[in-house]
């Protein structure tokens, strides 16, 4: 069932995280390939699954199976699922990115990728960076992306020149990165929960596989993320969140505390 466990900075939230999952395996016989864990960074959910592997496995066979085991393997059975959001999404991206249109195999745009691409358009628009600065426009569409606000969705909330300016960008800067078969990194949230969204027999298939679902520095989480793992954990409801309501630092980039305060309203048995 759904657990919150809310604890300070230092006091060893992704060690009680770590256990949990080593506690699963061992001795609740819980299958590793029916496992998910998030977090925030590719160096927490390393060590993350550096800790798991040591509970479980005698030291020399975590050193040879290290090495295969950074990089994120949908297809391993021992081992359980251990990412960040955007690494997960990737993996389920490029196996069903064909059922929104696209190719599975994409390319995914960094920020100067996306700056670059975004003064093409305006410079195409005519419009000067003297009137409109490109990183801004990057970050309101960024903001949009989080709170899964399509194009169209985006233009009903417009409320002065700028957001008029964004929301007649938005819709082009869209249609590029599709002509080029590319996403930018806040796509990859949003078009992993338009999957489940158009696709129930999809995310049937994931809410299957990831049976157990933990994620880490829950706090962070922004609107985009929190509904991705509602989606994934509805049907089983084994979702186990940690994270500290006074510790929030991804504010700048949609993350929200409500998602970590209403998780008793969202799961009333926690």
């Amino acid at each position: 069932g759904p657990v919150l466990i809310l604890a300070g900075a230092g006091s060893g939230k992704t060690r009680a995280l770590t256990h949990r999952i080593a506690y699963l395996m061992a001795e609740r016989e819980v299958k590793p390939f029916n496992i998910l864990a998030v977090t925030f960074t590719n160096k927490a959910a390393g060590e993350m699954k550096r800790r798991i592997m040591e509970m479980m496995y005698a030291k020399k066979k975590v050193e040879v199976m290290w090495e295969s085991a950074k990089s994120i393997n949908f297809n391993r059975k021992d081992l359980p699922v251990v990412g960040t959001f955007h690494s997960v999404c990737v993996q389920i991206l490029r196996r069903h990115l064909h059922l929104l249109g696209y190719e599975d195999r994409f390319a995914i745009y960094d920020d100067t990728d996306s700056q670059v691409l975004m003064k093409t358009i305006m410079k195409d628009l005519g419009i000067t960076k003297e009137k409109l600065n490109p990183k801004a426009v990057l970050g309101a569409i960024a903001g949009a992306k989080n709170a899964l606000l399509t194009p169209e969705e985006y233009t009903r909330q417009m409320h002065n020149s700028f957001t008029e300016q964004v929301a007649r960008l938005y819709p082009v800067y869209q249609k590029r990165l599709a002509q080029n078969q590319a996403l930018d990194f806040d796509d990859l949230i949003m078009k992993v929960v338009q999957l489940f969204e158009q696709q129930p027999e999809i995310l049937s298939e994931y809410q299957e596989r990831f049976k157990y679902i933990s994620v880490d520095e829950y706090q962070d989480t922004n609107h985009a993320q929190y509904v991705m793992i509602k989606m994934l954990a509805e049907k089983y409801r084994n979702l186990c969140v940690v994270g500290d309501d006074w510790q929030s630092i991804y504010s700048w980039r949609g993350a929200t505390m409500r998602n970590i305060l209403d998780f008793e309203k969202d799961y009333p048995e926690a």
